[in-house]
């Protein structure tokens, strides 16, 4: 969540290398290719070579039939002088011989235009057995003796028949060199572990860059303590933990976490992802893990960090399709070289996953994962601390307050705080400010969480007047209930999914949520649909995620929190973990039909009840309910304390500021239909209510 480094890694295990090194398997400097240069040349003068040794020359040669050649000998245009004889060429082993010499022609030669007479080089092929008698018989009538040349042209056309297979394999040479380099100097490198050492200075995060985890940082930073000085811990007989594994939910800064240990180690640091082990070939995930730690031992003590575990980690037994699962075959390696028959000391594992529920119980024991470290999403101490580190990289202005900020974002991971500070950033550029103040903050706060505005949308005045008044039902119950988080602010803007929001804040952050609060929360959130009741005596399909959110409030006080008077405080179900296919995919409910049915009666009381306290509330205040939703249809959106202001006094004594107008809508638009108007989100975190759009 904080400051991202890339690596930089090195070819060896010793990090007295120079930086220049390359990781095993990497190409060197590209150079010049003098090897495939003399390859083409070879060839090419193979090819050239064979052409002049047959053919003698590369000058015009006219090929003339037999007849031809008869008729220009009959005419006597045959020449036969010593300076240009006749030629019988006598090839060893053929039955085709071949006559060559000069015959006279008529051509015009540019720039003359009349043609003139020239000697022209000629060949024929003569097959002897049918014209010999024939060809003896026609040139001494015509006085010409040939003269007799023999020749042997078996290593040309053997030559010639081979050139083109041989050009076609060093074509394919040349294509698939490069190919074998990145597959890692050939097929028999797929086993090689594909672990990067990071080099420390080329890695500039370190613990100062870590905040909002500070019980996190302080157990792994033990690790760094101990690889610096050992015999600090073995004085007492302590020996370092085998393994960490750091669970969390995604963003709160696990990868950071160890990019930092990297950072303050003075040890080597391995770096890989869990998917890097498998691979298309069958065993060489395995090997792959051999190798890493063979890689550590030649280097220890180092530190090794996989990402994302879970993808090698799973549950033995649950494959999906039975058989022999290569997975399976990689985990058992991982476990014999973490805590094997022949395991060595001096090797660290610190490993990563957001979903332990997952991972085979032989991998989390003591042995293998000494330790489990929770990196949880920060308290609002923690969000101000990752505020503060974000905050580095821009121009703030004085009056920024952080801890204003940090108390308005909580359930916000640290990768959401660094997106709020970057969105913040890029508004404020757009407008043309020279710094960042708390209005872009508040509104990249907004934008991260629920989404950016849709100014745009076309919806027609009707469409906004439902989602007015819908949204003012959910803002005025939160004013008139007592147990509710304060009203935060109001819009009919569509955001995200939504075609409008209602925003609620708690004061502090919330780890426990009693069963009142749950109560008036179900009653805040059927405000929506009983407000459209009200004021036009029909509902709509916008209350949707409404319906969603209660239900799943409703069946965990039932299911998972022991707050049903009838039911008591007994568990059913398997809680609100993430599905692992493989195995619930065959689980069945632990409880029998009766008292399934007992628990939908529950569920729907529970919903009944808030929906009509919902009703009596509303029609109760219906002239709040109306002084809201005018409110909303005219500035589209208003704060908390507008709110109040309408509530007790029918105005606000501080309006909200007019927006420049959005660009004119084209008039052929059609206006969308109204779908889904909330977040598919149950409105929980574990044990307290999230800040979600109602």
């Amino acid at each position: 969540m904080l400051k991202v480094h890339s690596s930089t890694p090195v070819s060896s295990n010793n990090t007295n290398k120079p930086e220049d090194q390359r990781p095993r398997g990497s190409d060197p400097d590209p150079q010049f290719n003098w090897r495939g240069l003399l390859l083409f040349a070879v060839a090419f003068a193979l090819i050239g070579g064979a052409f002049i040794f047959r053919g003698g020359n590369l000058a015009q040669i006219d090929e003339l039939t037999y007849p031809k050649f008869s008729t220009l000998l009959a005419e006597g245009k045959i020449v036969s002088t010593q300076e240009k004889p006749v030629e019988l060429v006598v090839e060893e082993g053929r039955n085709t011989q071949t006559i060559s010499g000069y015959y006279r022609k008529m051509v015009t030669v540019p720039p003359a235009t009349e043609p003139e007479e020239r000697l022209v080089a000629f060949r024929t092929p003569i097959f002897m057995p049918f014209n010999g008698e024939a060809l003896e018989k026609q040139m001494a009538e015509a006085g010409i003796t040939p003269s007799v040349r023999s020749e042997s042209n078996l290593l040309a056309t053997t030559l010639i028949g081979f050139l083109p297979i041989l050009l076609f394999l060093v074509i394919l040479y040349f294509i698939f060199r490069s190919q074998l380099k990145m597959a890692g100097r050939g097929a028999f490198n797929f086993g090689k572990s594909k672990a990067r050492m990071m080099a420390r200075d080329k890695n500039k995060i370190t613990f100062k860059d870590v905040a909002g985890v500070e019980e996190a940082r302080e157990e792994v930073s033990e690790l760094v303590d101990f690889l610096r000085d050992p015999k600090k811990f073995q004085k007492l007989g302590g020996r370092i933990p085998k393994g960490v594994l750091m669970v969390g939910p995604p963003g709160t800064g696990k990868t950071l976490l160890a990019r930092a240990i990297a950072g303050e180690a003075d040890v080597p640091f391995f770096s890989i992802s869990g998917s890097d082990f498998v691979e298309m070939f069958v065993g060489v995930g395995a090997s792959r893990v051999r190798d890493m730690f063979e890689q550590g031992r030649k280097s220890a003590p180092c530190l090794i960090f996989i990402d994302e575990i879970d993808a090698v980690g799973r549950h033995r037994g649950h494959g999906m399709g039975g058989g022999h699962d290569e997975r399976e075959q990689t985990l058992n390696a991982l476990l014999v070289e973490m805590d094997g028959f022949d395991a060595q000391d001096g090797v660290i594992i610190i490993a990563a996953t957001n979903r332990p529920d997952v991972l085979d119980p032989a991998l989390l024991r003591p042995g293998r994962f000494d330790r489990q470290v929770t990196v949880n999403l920060p308290d609002v101490r923690g969000r101000e601390e990752i505020l503060r580190v974000h905050i580095k990289k821009v121009k703030v202005a004085e009056s920024v307050d952080l801890a204003v900020i940090a108390r308005g974002t909580p359930g916000y991971s640290g990768a959401e705080l660094a997106n709020v500070i970057n969105e913040a950033a890029l508004l404020a550029a757009r407008k043309g400010l020279k710094a960042i103040t708390t209005r872009e903050l508040e509104e990249a706060r907004d934008k991260v969480r629920w989404g950016k505005e849709r100014r745009s949308l076309a919806i027609s005045e009707k469409e906004k007047e439902v989602t007015a008044y819908h949204e003012a039902g959910h803002a005025l119950l939160l004013e008139l209930l007592e147990h509710t988080a304060p009203l935060h602010k109001v819009t009919i803007i569509p955001r995200g999914p939504s075609l409008g929001s209602t925003m609620w804040l708690p004061e502090e952050d919330k780890y426990n949520t009693r069963r009142k609060e749950l109560l008036d929360h179900l009653v805040v959130i059927m405000g929506g649909r009983v407000a459209e009741d009200i004021a036009f005596g029909d509902v709509t399909s916008g209350a949707r995620g409404d319906i969603k959110q209660a239900t799943g409030i409703a069946r965990k006080m039932v299911c998972q929190w022991g707050m049903s008077e009838k039911l008591g405080m007994i568990e059913y179900g398997e809680g609100d973990e993430p599905v692992f296919l493989a195995r619930d995919f065959n689980r069945t409910r632990d409880y029998s039909e009766s008292t399934a049915q007992a628990i939908d009666a529950e569920v729907k009381m529970l919903i009944d009840e808030a929906y009509g306290r919902a009703t009596t509330l509303l029609t109760t205040n219906r002239p709040q309910l109306e002084i809201i939703a005018k409110a909303l249809l005219e500035w589209e959106t208003l704060e908390g304390s507008q709110i109040r202001d309408l509530i007790k006094h029918g105005e606000m004594k501080n309006p909200p500021h007019r927006d420049p107008p959005p660009p004119p809508i084209p008039t052929e638009a059609i206006p969308a239909a109204r779908t889904e108007e909330k977040k598919s989100n149950d409105g929980t975190l574990p044990g307290g209510l999230a800040p979600v759009p109602a």
